[in-house]
């Protein structure tokens, strides 16, 4: 059997000739295996980090604190997260990619577990920013590892999926959160989330294939790290596609966070059950994130990009109408919106930074959760001054500076050289 032969039986090509690397090629076993993997550690990882943002009315009222206090359950999850992923990606050189994603969704299943029974506000809050800490070790690892696993051509459709299984964690963790809590109390319903996570921890561990084109490194050379972001933040394009992430990534949750204690208030009264069923709208986010992600292919990323940040700041704009379905419409249209701009930002992030792509990457979700951290809870002073008109100009801001810079990418990616 020829070279050509046996690399298409094991799911593997070189278009890269000159590299000599092994991809997994699209419609073959290993690259299923590797799509689904990776879907499965997107849900696992982002419905044990947002599963308690139904939770925040409950908790302000359980502990007495304020929504904007009530918020850090999950700001300082998002906060250690961006802080931990860029050590992520020095840590990844030497334990290698799926071995640090492995040991980052265990420990953040069993860390949810542990929220589930800690007896004070205080130390929730503790496990909660440890939790995003050893979560740190998936969402730029994740997209590093498809970035030198799957064919360049067929990039944009996996890490589409990708982004689609952490829509749908998104959405798992708040809507079974909503509907445990309204029928066993929120301590039970963390409980159930850890193990759900655990038990796609367990399949992401037994599916995913092993690294073909990853060299380690051996030891942590601060140096050889160091060059390797600042190289990447002289890139003239990189930087403007981290600030992107930022800003949508800090409108988008800044909605998110202070939409609960909207709706659970008077005229519209929603219980647990009712509020984690909006979260459904993730739903629209999966299919716009695999959409966004092969219309960016086929029709460029910078357009598609652009059109995912104007549909975004359509749908906060809604939301500000009084009428509960339109509401609900907004929702959905930021949601989709959201998740095609980080589907092509993100692969951007894979096609543009040249060498070391997990120090690209890693910079890149740094913004992204440092802005879901930052401006996650700066939204709940504009709550508390000036109630949702305000929540919504503020993200309606965010997303022009979005939009801008994703104009200032595409000047200087085609700018000549």
């Amino acid at each position: 059997m020829s070279d050509s032969a046996i690399q298409d039986v094991a799911g593997l090509q070189t278009p890269d000739e000159d590299h000599q690397k092994l991809y997994l090629a699209r419609g073959t076993g290993p690259y299923r295996r590797a799509s689904l993997a990776l879907f499965l550690s997107g849900f696992a990882t982002f419905s044990l980090l947002y599963c308690v943002q139904p939770l925040l009315p409950i908790f302000s009222q359980e502990f007495s604190i304020s929504p904007a206090e009530s918020s850090l359950a999950l700001s300082l999850s998002t906060g250690f997260l961006a802080i931990a992923i860029v050590c992520a990606a020095a840590v990844s050189e030497a334990l290698g990619r799926r071995s640090l994603m492995s040991i980052s969704l265990v420990g953040a299943a069993l860390l949810t577990v542990a929220a589930a029974l800690a007896p004070d506000w205080h130390l929730i809050l503790v496990i909660r920013a440890l939790q995003g800490f050893v979560l740190g070790g998936v969402p730029a690892v994740a997209m590093a590892y498809l970035a030198e696993e799957i064919d360049p051509r067929g990039l944009g459709a996996t890490m589409g999926l990708y982004v689609g299984g952490t829509a749908f964690g998104g959405m798992s963790g708040r809507v079974l959160t909503g509907i445990f809590a309204e029928y066993l109390s929120w301590r039970p319903a963390l409980f159930l989330i850890g193990a759900i996570g655990l038990a796609a921890a367990t399949g992401f561990i037994a599916l995913l294939p092993p690294s073909r084109n990853f060299v380690g490194r051996a030891g942590f050379d601060p140096q050889f790290h160091l060059k390797a972001w600042m190289g990447h933040l002289r890139n003239p394009a990189l930087p403007f596609i981290f600030t992107i992430a930022f800003f949508a990534m800090g409108s988008f949750v800044t909605i998110y966070n202070y939409a609960g204690f909207r709706l659970v208030a008077s005229p519209y009264g929603l219980n647990q059950t009712e509020l984690g069923l909006i979260f459904t709208v993730y739903l629209f986010g999966i299919g716009a994130s695999s959409v966004g992600g092969i219309l960016g292919d086929r029709l460029g990323h910078f357009t598609i990009l652009s059109i995912g940040i104007v549909i975004t700041a359509a749908g906060c704009a809604l939301t500000l109408s009084a009428s509960l379905p339109l509401i609900i419409l907004g929702i959905v249209v930021l949601t989709s919106g959201f998740f095609m701009t980080h589907s092509v930002a993100s692969g951007l992030v894979g096609k543009y930074a040249a060498g070391t792509k997990g120090h690209a990457s890693s910079l890149y979700m740094l913004a992204y959760y440092i802005g879901s951290s930052v401006m996650g809870s700066a939204g709940g002073w504009f709550w508390a001054m000036e109630g949702w008109t305000a929540v919504v100009i503020f993200t309606l801001i965010l997303m022009a500076l979005a939009f801008f810079s994703a104009l200032a990418a595409q000047r200087l990616v085609l700018r000549p050289s």
